[in-house]
């Protein structure tokens, strides 16, 4: 079996790189899907957004399978490095959320750049995101957009798992603390010790894991607002709020409720709002399904996850990877993995197309 692809270097020409899978001399060929990279569509829209805005932006957005991760970090700096120090700046963020220590050295990295930043929020900024939000001055909020509580959850090796889909669950912090409290409250009805029926479901680990990641999104979330709060006791107030206040982890924090909290919100006026969804539909074309089936048990998978963007430099990951499904395990194993993160940077007049290579 063999399939056929565009190299990321090759991507403007109409050369086919044809690569062997599984059996050489099978005479099927599969042409893999590759999704589309419409960095001059993006930048034209970036460039009337900072029309709008009166300075500069920059966007770190991902599709709802990409996440805040600590590779990001060295894309952003890169994009920093294009754009230099600013006096102003806004960040069009758009995210599901991801990992809370990167959030606090995103954050960091901003502010090293530039001491007054506006976050732009038009759609969801979950999670690690609201934490990345948090770290700016002023955040922007329009009719479609929220935030959400921070609260832990965990996937740790030792967590339960989902028998049909033979897999490690997640585990909330808050959900095993609902646990524990509806049994203290019902005393008269159990007796003993409720962890000794808990730990019967979840390994001790997992809940000291748990205690630990909610200390640590506390933490973070404090040091994330001093940057611009000086009251110690409000970053704490604000901080355990978002983490212990909420029935869900995806709980939707409105504009309104973000006031409420303490949070300093303002209204995303039409124009800014509607150029800023024009600027996350090109995204989400870019990063469409772009998945190559084989057979019932092989596919190849090329999307595109997050995106970095600023006024003449893109970044962006993408997967480039085969998945195989093993049947008597019951999982899907990964081969030939060459997934990467790929910038595109304007040269004076001239368009380049490189590799970026992270560690």
């Amino acid at each position: 079996m063999k399939f056929s692809k565009k190299s990321f270097a090759d991507a403007s020409e109409n050369t086919e790189e044809t690569m062997d899978i599984n059996n050489e001399n099978s005479s099927n060929t599969f042409k893999i899907k590759e999704p589309p990279v419409l960095f001059d569509k993006t930048q034209k829209l970036v460039q009337k957004t900072e029309n709008i805005l009166g300075h500069k932006m920059l966007v770190y957005w991902m599709s709802h399978r990409g996440s805040v991760c600590q590779n990001d970090i060295i894309a952003l700096y890169e994009i920093f490095k294009k754009m230099g120090r600013q006096e102003k700046i806004s960040i069009f963020i758009k995210s599901n959320g991801g990992d809370v220590e990167a959030a606090l050295r995103i954050v960091n990295l901003i502010r090293s750049y530039c001491s007054n930043v506006n976050v732009l929020i038009p759609l969801e900024c979950a999670s690690a995101a609201t934490m990345i939000a948090m770290g700016a001055s002023e955040i922007f909020m329009g009719p479609l957009s929220h935030l959400t509580a921070i609260d832990s959850s965990i996937r740790h090796d030792l967590s339960p798992i989902d028998e049909r889909e033979n897999r490690r669950i997640r585990v909330s912090q808050d959900e095993l603390q609902r646990i524990i409290t509806l049994w203290e409250n019902r005393a008269h009805e159990h007796h003993g010790n409720p962890y000794a029926e808990v730990f019967k479901y979840i390994h001790p680990l997992v809940i000291g894991a748990l205690d630990r990641s909610s200390s640590l999104s506390i933490k973070v979330c404090k040091e994330i607002l001093s940057y611009h709060l000086t009251e110690e006791s409000e970053c704490d107030r604000i901080s355990k709020h978002l983490n212990s206040e909420y029935p869900s982890h995806g709980y939707p924090i409105t504009a309104r409720e973000a006031s409420r909290i303490g949070l300093n919100v303002t209204m995303l006026d039409d124009e800014l709002n509607n150029a800023l969804l024009e600027l996350n539909q090109i995204y989400s074309e870019m990063a469409q399904r772009a998945l190559t089936d084989y057979d019932e048990y092989n596919y190849h998978d090329n999307e595109i996850l997050n995106i970095l963007e600023a006024e003449g430099i893109q970044i962006y990951y993408q997967n480039d990877k085969d998945w195989n499904y093993i049947k008597e395990e019951r999982r899907y194993q990964i081969l030939n993995d060459e997934s990467s993160w790929r910038k595109i940077q304007m040269q004076g007049s001239k368009k380049t197309k490189s590799i970026l290579h992270i560690g």
